[in-house]
This record gives C-alpha cells, sequence and structure tokens, in this order.
C-alpha cells in the first residue's frame, strides 16, 4: 500500500459524513457563486426600476443558503474526521497487535515512543483526509465559476482574467511542494521526541539512582530546536504563499476593473454587471480556501506515510490444523534464527521438563519464543505432537501455550482478570494468594494500584501460565527475581504440572529439577541429559558461574 493510498482508504471510511460534507459545502459553494450575479441584478433592479425588485429578496435567501452551509459544513467535517480517526487508530492497533513481538524496535526500528507518537498524532493527521479532500474541491468550485461568470459578462473580463491563472497556478504548486516536505520531517522528530520520553519514563528508577535526570532531559529535548525550526518553516511557507496571493489577488481585481470600467463606458456593461464583475475577480483568485485545504491534504499525507511502516507489514499466517491427541511433543528440527541458532535440533518428550541452560546470550530466550511462535525461525521448523507450528490455527496454537516471562506485563481491571481462568487455585500454586489477599482489595484490587515487588510481579505471571489450560508451558526465566525458598516451592509445583515444561535455567537448582537439561552452545544443543550427568562436565559448571 501506498501512502496515497491509505489516504484514498480514509476518504472510503468518511462515509455518510464526508457525504454530507459534500452536500452542504456545495450548496455554500453554491451560494457563494450565485451571490455576486444576485446583488449586480439587484442593483440593476434598483436603478432601474427603483427597487421594484425580486433580487433583494433572492440575495437574502442566499445568504441564508450560505450560513446553513457554514453550520452544517463545520458539524460534517468534526464529525467525519472523529469517524474516520477512530477507524484508522482502530486498524494500526490491530495491525500492531497482530504483528506481536515482531512490531517491536529489535524487528521495527520503531521504539515505543515513536509508535505510540504515530498512533495518536499520525491517525488524528490521516483523519483530515475526507474533510480536506472535499473541501478543497469544493473550494475549487467559486473560483472556476468566477471565472465562468466572468466570460458570460464579457469575454474581455474572462481574458483578463486568464492572464493571471499561472501565477496563480504556480503558488499552490509551490505551497503543496513545500507544505509535504515540511510537514512529514516535523511529524518524524515529534516521534523522536516522544520514543525518547517513553525510554526516559520505562528507566526513572535507573535515572534517579543515576542522578542523570538533567542529562536525560537534555537527550530528550536535544530534537527541539529542529522540531522548531521545521514548525517556523510550515509557517513560512504559509506566509509566502498568503504574501504571494496577497500580491496577486488585487492586480487580477485591478486588471479586471479596468477591463469592466471600459467596457462600462462602452455600454457593454452595466453598473450591476461592474459590481458583479469586482466581486468575481476577488472570487476567482480567492486561492486561500484552496491552500488550506491542500495544505490539511499534505498533512493527511504525511500522517499515512508515518502509518506505512506497520500497516504494511504482513502479520504472521496461521495455518487451519488443529492439534491431534497427544502428550505434548515438542520438536525443533534443523532451527536457525540469525544470530543466534544455526541448524538446531532438540526434542521435549511430552509431559516432561526441560531446562534449557547456556551463557549469556547463546539464546535461550529465542529458543523459548519459537517454542511458542512468539517468533519464527529463519529456517527449519517447529512441531508440537508432530503439527508445525505454522499450520496450527491462532485460537488452537494460543490455548494449548501458556507463557511466563522475568518482566511480565499485566492487563486487566482487576488482578484476578489480569491472571485469567481459574485465578485462586493458579494463584496459589505460584505463592502469590498470600500477598494478593493482603492488597487493598484482594483478587479485585486494579494491577496498577497494587504495590508489586518484581519477584511478586513474577509469580502473578506464573499464576497467569498456571491458570491457562493447554499442553505447553514455557518459562523465559520467570523465576529471575524470586528468593531460593519460593523458587523451590513453585518449582515443586512445576514438577506436578501435566503438562511439557520448556524451562529457561540460570541457577544450577532449577536444572537440577528438570527431567531433562538442553545445553545450548554455539546456536545448537551441546547435550541433552539429566543435570546431575552433566555436572561432571567442568565447561557445564562454569555456565552457571
Amino acid at each position: 500500500m501506498t501512502a496515497s493510498g491509505l489516504v484514498i482508504r480514509a476518504i472510503r471510511d468518511g462515509g455518510v459524513w464526508a457525504s454530507l460534507l459534500a452536500v452542504t459545502s456545495l450548496v455554500r459553494a453554491g451560494a457563494e457563486t450565485l451571490l455576486p450575479a444576485v446583488l449586480g441584478r439587484a442593483v440593476d433592479g434598483v436603478l432601474r426600476d427603483g427597487g421594484a425588485s425580486t433580487w433583494p429578496l433572492v440575495y437574502a435567501a442566499l445568504v441564508a443558503a450560505a450560513a446553513t452551509g457554514d453550520v452544517l459544513t463545520e458539524l460534517a467535517i468534526g464529525t467525519s474526521a472523529a469517524a474516520v480517526t477512530a477507524r484508522m487508530r482502530h486498524r494500526f492497533v490491530r495491525r500492531l497487535l497482530a504483528l506481536g513481538p515482531s512490531a517491536g524496535p529489535s524487528s521495527s526500528g520503531l521504539a515505543a515512543g515513536d509508535v505510540t507518537s504515530r498512533a495518536v498524532a499520525a491517525t488524528t493527521d490521516t483523519g483530515l483526509a475526507p474533510s480536506a479532500l472535499v473541501l478543497a474541491v469544493t473550494a475549487v468550485l467559486p473560483p472556476v465559476g468566477g471565472m465562468i461568470a466572468l466570460l458570460l459578462l464579457d469575454p474581455w473580463l474572462a481574458v483578463a482574467f486568464a492572464l493571471g491563472l499561472p501565477l496563480i497556478i504556480a503558488v499552490l504548486n509551490a505551497f503543496v511542494r513545500d507544505t509535504s516536505a515540511v510537514v512529514g520531517r516535523y511529524l518524524a522528530v515529534q516521534g523522536t521526541i516522544a520514543a525518547r520520553l517513553v525510554e526516559a519514563l520505562a528507566g526513572n528508577r535507573t535515572v534517579a539512582a543515576a542522578g542523570t535526570a538533567d542529562r536525560e532531559t537534555a537527550r530528550i529535548l536535544e530534537p527541539l530546536p529542529e522540531l522548531a525550526e521545521y514548525g517556523h518553516r510550515t509557517w513560512r511557507v504559509q506566509a509566502a504563499t498568503a504574501g504571494r496571493g496577497t500580491l496577486a489577488v488585487p492586480l487580477l481585481q485591478l486588471t479586471v476593473l479596468a477591463v469592466a470600467g471600459y467596457e462600462l463606458a462602452a455600454g457593454r456593461l452595466t453598473p450591476g454587471g461592474l459590481l458583479a464583475a469586482t466581486q468575481y475577480a476577488g472570487l476567482g483568485a480567492d486561492v486561500g480556501p484552496v491552500i488550506a485545504q491542500l495544505g490539511r491534504l499534505a498533512r493527511a499525507r504525511a500522517g499515512a506515510v508515518r502509518l506505512l511502516p506497520v500497516l504494511d507489514r504482513e502479520p504472521p499466517g496461521y495455518g487451519t490444523a488443529a492439534l491431534p491427541e497427544g502428550p505434548g511433543r515438542l520438536e525443533f528440527r534443523g532451527v536457525s534464527a540469525a544470530p543466534v541458532l544455526d541448524g538446531l535440533n532438540l526434542s521435549v518428550p511430552g509431559g516432561r521438563a526441560v531446562a534449557v541452560v547456556g551463557r549469556s546470550g547463546s539464546g535461550k530466550s529465542v529458543l523459548a519464543a519459537l517454542a511458542g511462535r512468539l517468533a519464527d525461525p529463519d529456517a527449519g521448523e517447529v512441531l508440537l505432537d508432530g503439527v508445525s507450528l505454522r499450520d496450527l490455527g491462532h485460537e488452537a496454537l494460543r490455548s494449548t501455550v501458556g507463557y511466563a516471562f522475568a518482566r511480565p506485563a499485566l492487563f486487566g481491571a482487576t488482578i484476578a482478570e489480569a491472571i485469567g481462568g481459574d485465578a485462586v487455585p493458579a494463584a496459589h500454586a505460584a505463592r502469590a494468594d498470600g500477598f494478593i489477599r493482603r492488597l487493598p482489595a484482594g483478587y479485585d484490587t486494579p494491577p496498577d494500584a497494587a504495590p508489586l515487588s518484581g519477584g511478586e510481579l513474577q509469580r502473578l505471571g506464573l499464576a497467569r501460565a498456571f491458570a491457562r489450560p493447554g499442553r505447553l508451558l514455557v518459562l523465559d526465566d520467570a523465576t529471575s527475581s524470586l528468593d531460593t525458598v519460593t523458587e523451590m516451592q513453585i518449582g515443586e509445583a512445576l514438577t506436578r504440572d501435566p503438562r511439557t515444561r520448556l524451562i529457561i535455567a540460570h541457577r544450577a537448582a532449577t536444572a537440577a529439577r528438570a527431567d531433562l537439561v538442553a545445553w545450548l552452545d554455539g546456536g545448537r544443543i551441546r547435550a541433552c541429559a539429566p543435570h546431575r550427568e552433566l555436572w561432571a562436565d567442568p565447561e557445564y559448571r562454569e555456565v552457571f558461574r
């Protein structure tokens, strides 16, 4: 998809409100176009008949129509922009979450703050597209109508006006070109500041402990002069365009007025026609509304450009296969994942606990991600009970694999909802029930209102994993913040768990409680055996130092 294609899609999303906007803005544009002609007829009627004319009433009706069109247009602009922005945000967030971990900074190059900026600001800018396009088109109608009216009043008036058209076109072209470039860069710098701010907030304890708040403030705001420069450029582009327009409009009006005066003196134009010609010259040269809407269109396109890095990426595809009956046998066949895994083979027996050990950076967490298809290998395949994870349906996969992480994130209105399933027995198994009941509202406490230590947070993450049904449980360093006694108690609960367990281990005690240990070294499994057998190897013992 291109940025222009996304803008077109946003325009289609405008739906009924964009249609209403088209009608109301057409009514307003039509009234504005007819007003000078009616005013000219009214003046001629007064001069000729002494006021006995219906043209003043027609003029009043057109003024009322234009005012009504203004009110309804403003309503339609706001409502259509809100509706399109909401749809664009839903589309962006759905795609972002569907991409999963691949949407993170390591894969996409987009930091969390930058992604947030795009989800909020860029979707708002893109939401301007329907109203900007409709208003840009209808804003052209009064100038075009003015030119046609000049032609109907007197061909020489149209010829005089046409001489100035190249200047008007040049002004519009320069504005669109300059605005698109400046707005795009402004939004990019804005995203950089947002990304740095989110990074600093995530590490605010480290910043406070290191006493580097001033340095972080300077780092976050370092692009601010560049942001200000592009903001000023935006205004300079608009000011330059307005200045050129200010010169063009009076010159055109003077030229048309001079020709109209000559035609009036020659008897080929009435006084009302002279008044109408003067107003139509101003109407035809008034590119201000067109410039404003083209600026909004340029901003909408710039917003669409910032959404494309997420919307253009295809989320992982899923098959339609269901899992057959089985114990949960997990197999890695010739799995490679740059830069850490290279042709790895591993078979995890169903219903058994296998601890994965290895030095830092050996690829343990990558292996854990591949086990439940939080990532796909570059080569090879991962199978569960003989079925490739790529062939499983989304629900079949997610309902059978449970995860617990070193730094879990809790989602839900309450602790019970964050755990999910049968929360109380799961919390007991994770040794979390005691501190949960001491919270202000127990299991009904909102997660963000619960003062949790790192170990308590990990136990809630374990409880969530225990509460999920299925046949495979993956623990990615999920007990690293627990004290020895609590880890041993949870290890006993894991021993009784009937599921297949893949445990990323850093402690020898964790490895000792597993049925088997998969020793990861050099991107492959160096050995797979019980801990007591591997312990005789001094290089294996060195892994835990």
